[in-house]
């Protein structure tokens, strides 16, 4: 059984060779076992595990300061957990890609991971000789998610009201966390609502609506969620597009 890592924010590494160019992670987990089982799985696939973490803070502080390819990141932890964790290092570090393990096979939990910028969520029950295939799909910019989220997924896309409530523009002046915000405002949902739903502070919602607000030039929430309808209208037919 692999030792508890110390208390120190810059856990357990391993430093790769300079020029090295195989991929790079990091793991994170409370469990010193599991810690250990996913860093044997991805070092036998010559995947570089270049430090070890066992709370949130320490991923966050390890991320920055190693710049890896990949987090693979618990999601319960004490103190920040995963989810919080995935948000802070994706604003220090937005080339990370952030694959989340869990022990629930929990659809919404799922969703929180992949709204906080995860591209994967996987159950630690997964094949462990299918992890590190998961970890280069990540890196390659795939999607690293079980078939029955991906249907959830899909079920979501398909329940979207004909009004549009979810679609954004490909071009748009809001942030996707505005859309977020915003999306859930259309759904006639309190500031109190979407803090709970998007797992952020009331203070951090009210600024995203002030300044969504501002950005799409609205005084009102109403006249927000009447601008988001007519950003997401189809464009008129051109004259001649089907010619």
């Amino acid at each position: 059984m692999m030792r508890e890592q110390n208390s120190s924010s810059h856990g357990k590494h391993t430093s790769a060779e300079p020029g090295d160019a195989r991929l790079r992670a990091i793991v994170v987990d409370d469990d010193p076992m599991a810690r250990r089982i996913v860093c044997d799985a991805l070092q036998l696939a010559d995947i570089v595990v270049i430090a070890e973490a066992a709370s949130g803070g320490d991923a966050v502080e390890l991320t920055q300061f190693h710049k890896p390819d990949v987090v693979l990141m618990d999601v319960v932890m004490p103190g920040m957990d995963g989810i919080e964790a995935t948000r802070r290092i994706l604003r220090a570090v937005p080339a990370a890609r952030v694959v989340m393990l869990t022990r629930s096979d929990d659809d919404e939990l799922g969703l929180l991971g992949l709204r906080a910028g995860a591209v994967g969520f996987l159950t630690k029950d997964v094949d462990i000789s299918a992890l590190p295939r998961a970890v280069r799909g990540a890196h390659a910019g795939e999607a690293a998610i079980s078939r029955h989220l991906s249907m959830r997924l899909v079920e979501r896309l398909r329940s979207l009201p004909e009004g549009g409530v979810g679609t954004r523009p490909v071009r748009s002046r809001l942030t996707p966390r505005e859309w977020e915000v915003l999306d859930l405002l259309c759904e006639g949902k309190s500031t109190a609502e979407i803090a709970e739903s998007l797992v952020l502070s009331l203070e951090t919602v009210r600024s995203h609506i002030k300044n969504l607000m501002r950005t799409l030039g609205v005084r009102t929430r109403e006249e927000a969620v009447q601008q988001a309808t007519t950003l997401r209208a189809p464009p008129p037919e051109q004259a001649g597009d089907d010619q």
